[in-house]
């Protein structure tokens, strides 16, 4: 049974890792070279395809849709079907998510950087322009950053906090295809990918933190609400 500081550092260190790696790549400079692979002055040929429009786009959006309802009513039962955390674990969970639902819109909304797919290099109007400068415009529509999609995976993190290794598969391996589709359909730059990603983990775990301390204080609205 690891002590209650491994399960604290142990979380820290893999965020922090996981940081370095995205702002690593962010000061690269490696975004345009890559979406380069995908597309070119005519466009991204992905863009409209089955596999990347249709499926990794569309079809993800539906599933998750399904399986955040089928979440919610599981953390409402009396006795969840899914064994495991308790409902306060899976109610904290669902509340992570729909944050990190909330807050990357929110992020796009104050974002002047504009999708690949808009910029010059591939067949648009748009100079390119880092998503870091909040002060300059491309010219393009803009609110792109970080990528929404990619957070849509990212929003299931807090179960993958709660759960263990195989929900983190899942979660790692349903962002992972979101973020290639719209790498590939020129929606988002690798960089947009990576933040969203981050940040869906990274406020999965401190909402967890939230809990064990309602926990060790004893408020009565947690522990009154069911086991």
């Amino acid at each position: 049974m690891p002590t209650v500081a491994a399960r604290h550092h142990r979380p820290l260190a893999a965020l922090a890792l996981g940081l370095l790696i995205v702002l690593a790549w962010d000061a690269s400079g490696l975004d345009l070279a890559l979406s380069r692979c995908f597309g070119g002055p005519g466009g991204f040929p992905a863009r409209e395809s089955f596999w990347a429009g249709d499926l990794l786009h569309s079809g993800l959006r539906q599933l998750w849709i399904a399986t955040w309802l089928a979440l919610a009513v599981d953390a409402c039962r009396r006795r969840p079907a899914l064994r495991g955390p308790s409902r306060h674990e899976r109610r904290l969970a669902l509340a992570a998510g729909l944050l990190v639902l909330l807050l990357v819109p929110a992020l796009k909304a104050f974002s002047h950087s504009s999708c690949p797919w808009s910029l010059q290099a591939f067949g648009g109007d748009s100079p390119w322009v880092s998503h870091w400068d909040w002060t300059l415009r491309d010219g393009g529509p803009g609110h792109c950053f970080p990528s929404g999609h990619t957070a849509g995976a990212a929003a299931f993190s807090p179960f993958a906090w709660i759960w263990g290794r195989r929900a983190g598969l899942l979660v790692a391996a349903s962002t992972g295809l979101a973020g290639l589709a719209q790498l590939a359909r020129g929606a988002h730059f690798l960089s947009h990918t990576l933040w969203a990603a981050w940040i869906g983990v990274a406020m999965g775990w401190l909402l967890l933190q939230l809990l064990m301390h309602l926990r060790r204080r004893g408020v009565p609205a947690w522990h009154h609400a069911g086991p």
